[in-house]
C-alpha cells in the first residue's frame, strides 16, 4: 500500500563558492532535476529540511533561512498527493561531501543558473505537449514543481 501524502514538502538551495546550484535528478515520479526535496512527514520544516539534505546528497547543514513558505498544486506519487505546503529553505552554512542518494537520484550535479535556465526552457517545452512523457523521463528538465518555484524566486 502507497504512502498517504501529507501535502507538506521542503527543499533546499544550496550553493557553492561559485553560485552554482546543488541540483538531482530524481530517479522516480515526478521525473526532473530539482533541489534537495521531499515531505515532511510529520517533522517540523527545518527538521525535514536537514533530514532530506542528508539522505539525498550527504550533506550536514548548519544553519537555514526561509526564503519562501507557500501552498502549491504540484502531484506526487503517494495518495492524496495533488498539493503541498512547501517551506523552501536556502543554506546559509552546510558541510560535508556530496553523496547521492542510490534509491532517490540519478545524479547530483552542480548547475550554474545558465544550465537551470537552459532547463526551464525544456520544462516549458515539456508543458506545452512538445515532448512527450517517454522524452520526459529519458531526458527531463526542471521537475515541474521546482520550475514555478524558481519563478516565484526569480531564479530563471
Amino acid at each position: 500500500m502507497a504512502k498517504k501524502c501529507d501535502n507538506t514538502s521542503v527543499g533546499v538551495l544550496i550553493y557553492n563558492d561559485r553560485g552554482d546550484t546543488l541540483m538531482n535528478e530524481r530517479m522516480k515520479y515526478p521525473f526532473g532535476f530539482a533541489p534537495p526535496a521531499g515531505h515532511l512527514d510529520g517533522d517540523e520544516p527545518e527538521d525535514g529540511a536537514k533530514r532530506e539534505i542528508k539522505e539525498e546528497v550527504g550533506l550536514e547543514i548548519d544553519i537555514l533561512k526561509l526564503v519562501m513558505h507557500r501552498k502549491l498544486d504540484n502531484l506526487c506519487r503517494r495518495e492524496g498527493g495533488d498539493w503541498h505546503d512547501w517551506h523552501v529553505y536556502g543554506a546559509l552554512r552546510w558541510h560535508g561531501d556530496v553523496k547521492r542518494s542510490e534509491d532517490e537520484t540519478k545524479q547530483v550535479i552542480w548547475l550554474p543558473r545558465s544550465e537551470i535556465g537552459a532547463l526551464a526552457e525544456r520544462t516549458t517545452a515539456y508543458l506545452l505537449g512538445a515532448i512527450s512523457e517517454k522524452e520526459w523521463q529519458e531526458r527531463p528538465g526542471l521537475e515541474v514543481v521546482w520550475y514555478e518555484i524558481f519563478k516565484i524566486l526569480e531564479i530563471i
